[in-house]
Formats: C-alpha cells, sequence, structure tokens
C-alpha cells in the first residue's frame, strides 16, 4: 500500500512575516490534524516513544487524533507532558521521536510536533483541562527554577501529593521559554497558558525570590523535605577577544532577553530600547543564533548573516529552524572563525576579524573539526555583533552556596539519582549541562521527581 505524503503545515508568507513577530506556523485544521494521523501504521512496537525524554505515549495519542477524539488525545498528552502546547512547537522531533518513525525510511515520519501542538490548542480553544486530584501527603519539597526543568518536577511532585514550592528569579515563570524563544516561534499566550496551570493545581510560585540573595538557602534546607536546583545556564560564553565590550556587541541572552521577555520590538510602547545597524553578523549555528538571526531581521537589519565555523550541514540548529531562516534571507557565511571585533573612535562596533576554516579529521563528538587555515584573516563590516556560542550555568546562585560540588565549568555534580553532594537536595536541568533541549530538560525534571519521591519516603 502507498504511503501517504505527510501533510505539510501551513504558514506565512516570508515577506510578510519579516515584519511581523506573529508565529509562522499557522497550525492544522482538523481537517489537516486528522489526515496526518491518519498516515500512522500504528506499530506494535512505537520506536518513536523511545525517542521521547519525556516518554510520551506517542502512538495513542495519534490513534486518538485519527478517532477525532481531540479529548482523549489530549488528556493522554498532558498526562505525560505538563507543556504539550510548548513542546510540539520547539521540540527537536527531527532528532528524537520523529527520527525513529518507520514511515521516515520509506517517506516523512509522522509530523508529531505539529499534531501535539494542534491538539493542545484544541483543548484551549474547548476549554478541556486535566482534572487533577490531589491527595496531600504532608510533605513540602522546593524548587529553585521554573523553567522546562523545574516546572516539570514540580507538576509531577503535585500529582504524587507534595506541597511544591517554585522559586524563580525573574518576574515571570518559564525560564528560557519566556526569554529565549521568540514569539514567532513561540507565541507568549500559549507559553501563559500553557504555565497557568502551575497555580490552578497548587503549586506556590514565588517570584522575584532569588535564592541566596534574598532567599537564604539554609533556611530551604530546614523547612523543606528536599530541594531541587533547577537554575538553567543562563549565563553566556564569550569569545574572550578584543572588542567584544564595543558597543553593538551583543551575547545572544542579552539579545533575546531583550527582544522577549522586555519586548524590545515594541519600543516605545514598552520601555527595553535595543539598537540593532543594517549589517548584523551572528556567531554561531544552533537554536539560538538562528533566533537572534530571525529577530535581527524583524527588527529591521537589511543583512543579517550567520557567522559559522562548520557547514550548516553540520550545524546543531534545527533543520526547520535553517529553512525558515534561508527564507526570510539570512545569509549563511559558513567555514569563518571569528577573531576579534574592530571598532571607531567613539566605541561602537564597526567591523569582525574573520578567518577562513576547513575541514581536517573529526572532533570528540563525531563530527568534522574545523581548522584555521594560515593568511586567510579578514575584515568583515559589520554595525551590530551577537555572540551566540552556548551558555554555563548561572554563577550567582552558585557563587551563595560554595559547598555544593561543581565541575570546573560550572555545572552541577550529581549521582545517578540526581543527588548533589548535599544530602537530600538534588539537581537538574540546564544547571548539569550547561544547554540542552527543552524536552531533555523536562525529562530531567520527570526522572527527577521520581526519585526524590523515593528519597523522602525511605
Amino acid at each position: 500500500m502507498a504511503i501517504k505524503e505527510r501533510v505539510p503545515m501551513r504558514e506565512q508568507a516570508p515577506e510578510k512575516r519579516i515584519k511581523n513577530f506573529d508565529s509562522v506556523p499557522l497550525g492544522y485544521s482538523i481537517e489537516e490534524a486528522v489526515s496526518e494521523a491518519k498516515r500512522c501504521i500504528q506499530c506494535k512496537n512505537p520506536l518513536c516513544e523511545i525517542g521521547c525524554p519525556v516518554r510520551m505515549k506517542i502512538r495513542d495519542i495519534i490513534h486518538y487524533i485519527a478517532m477525532e477524539d481531540f479529548k482523549s488525545a489530549f488528556l493522554l498528552a498532558k498526562s505525560d507532558n505538563a507543556v504539550p502546547a510548548i513542546t510540539g512547537r520547539v521540540c527537536p522531533q527531527e532528532e528524537q521521536c520523529e527520527r525513529k518513525c518507520i514511515l521516515g525510511k520509506q517517506s516523512k515520519a509522522i509530523n508529531i510536533g505539529k499534531l501535539f501542538a494542534f491538539v493542545a490548542d484544541w483543548a484551549r480553544e474547548n476549554n478541556v483541562v486535566e482534572d487533577v486530584k490531589v491527595i496531600e501527603n504532608g510533605k513540602k519539597v522546593a524548587i529553585v527554577g521554573a523553567g522546562p526543568a523545574g516546572i516539570t518536577c514540580a507538576v509531577d511532585l503535585r500529582k504524587l501529593g507534595y506541597k511544591v514550592s517554585l522559586f524563580e528569579a525573574l518576574h515571570m515563570a518559564g525560564g528560557v521559554l519566556q526569554y529565549g524563544i521568540p514569539a514567532f516561534r513561540l507565541p507568549r499566550d500559549v507559553v501563559d497558558y500553557e504555565l497557568s496551570f502551575l497555580e490552578k493545581n497548587g503549586v506556590d510560585v514565588e517570584l522575584n525570590s532569588i535564592v541566596g540573595q534574598n532567599i537564604d538557602f539554609e533556611d530551604l534546607r530546614n523547612d523543606y523535605d528536599a530541594i531541587y536546583l533547577a537554575t538553567g545556564a543562563g549565563a553566556p560564553k564569550f569569545l574572550g577577544c578584543a572588542g567584544e565590550k564595543l558597543k553593538g556587541v551583543y551575547s545572544a541572552n542579552e539579545f533575546l532577553i531583550r527582544v522577549n521577555l522586555m519586548k524590545a520590538y515594541k519600543f516605545p510602547k514598552w520601555d527595553t530600547p535595543i539598537i540593532c545597524g543594517d549589517k548584523v553578523g551572528v556567531i554561531g549555528c544552533g537554536n539560538v543564533a538562528l533566533d537572534s538571526a530571525r529577530c535581527a531581521k524583524r527588527l529591521g537589519a537589511k543583512e543579517v548573516y550567520i557567522l559559522y565555523r562548520r557547514t550548516k550541514q553540520h550545524a546543531p540548529a534545527r533543520i526547520e529552524e535553517i529553512l525558515h531562516a534561508e527564507e526570510e534571507g539570512i545569509i549563511f557565511k559558513e567555514m569563518v572563525a571569528p577573531c576579534y571585533m574592530t571598532g571607531t573612535d567613539d566605541g561602537w562596533v564597526n567591523g569582525i576579524q574573520l578567518i577562513k576554516t576547513e575541514f581536517k579529521g573529526v572532533d570528540k563528538s563525531g563530527r568534522k573539526r574545523p581548522v584555521n587555515l594560515e593568511n586567510s584573516e579578514h575584515i568583515f563590516e559589520l554595525d551590530t555583533v551577537i555572540n551566540a556560542l552556548g551558555t554555563t550555568p548561572n554563577r550567582l546562585f552558585l557563587s551563595k552556596v560554595p559547598e555544593l560540588e561543581t565541575y570546573d565549568w560550572g555545572g552541577i555534580k550529581i549521582n545517578d539519582n540526581y543527588m548533589t553532594n548535599m544530602d537530600g537536595v538534588f539537581a537538574g536541568g540546564d544547571a548539569l549541562t550547561g544547554g540542552s533541549t527543552v524536552i531533555e530538560a523536562m525529562g530531567n525534571g520527570r526522572d527527577a521527581a521520581k526519585v526524590i519521591d523515593e528519597y523522602i519516603k525511605k
């Protein structure tokens, strides 16, 4: 039997979307979602589920969608995933669940992410919510950090009957979901709605609460039966080269926080300004780099370049995001590495020295290793430079808890059960890795909730 082609996702036209921050994908209609779900061959042993970090029951969810039982599909998705409308939009499905889909070997894998986003959006539009009946157990857990890992751990522990207090340093919960991902990929109303269930289900969310500064960490240890550290990785990495302190040079963290969390693209209606020149260069080619480049385009930059020491075929960014960036006119300047930034007499960046690279052998991860070509340095004129080289765990919290064991690069050390060197103190998410996907951090949160429950019961 011939395999049907994947139902395409309708999207904003590139020439229109570069002038707004509205969602690029327009979402499946009911007919489109059902048609796509019916492509699923309902494998006896669904390999797609093996690729899911939070172990969603993907086959059965898709079956319910195909049968037009959207309520059952949503409730089943919600039982394993606290924020299906979010992960459906930002998960790298092509590297996880969809990568293992049998149909991918013959045609195109089931569009799992878009189906999950559809069914979560349908539930919101039809006021379908998960009815959680909590049986209180009298125990308390404190969670530090309201990003994907902290949120997931909080939800799972609350369902098990724990009183959960979630401490967030910023004025909004969500972590990277709020400050790191642009609205054209993850609409803010979706984030706000998905996170509203925290307080509805009895999670005590304490905003503007910096543990280690205005809340004493030892007080938490005395007041709670366990603590889960999900402090994230909000500290940017830098090149350490000349010119990085010039005006017009941003870390991707600062650039995206100004745009996403502080709504700089709505200035002066919102208070936070942002200066973005006509010619912008973004160093790196991960999802954060592409988010920065696509934001710069929407802020009015005439030319936006991705400056990358490999080729885009070897980039960590999602294929979908690379294609969207190309459609929007982002220019990929490949096989170049930055040396230093140049500036004007009054302190503004006006260029970057690049050196050409070539592949020689492979690195520790198995990727092709770029090396610099001698005598290939050249100045590339730019008005704005955005550094998107990755992140490290937040140092503010770590500096206040010196007894907590960490690696030299800042990651928190844990044992096989997510326990740190401090009894009853667990950790997960980007605080361990320095950077991971939303769904991987959520998987950490789920696993940690299980071991925290076992620890307290013992």
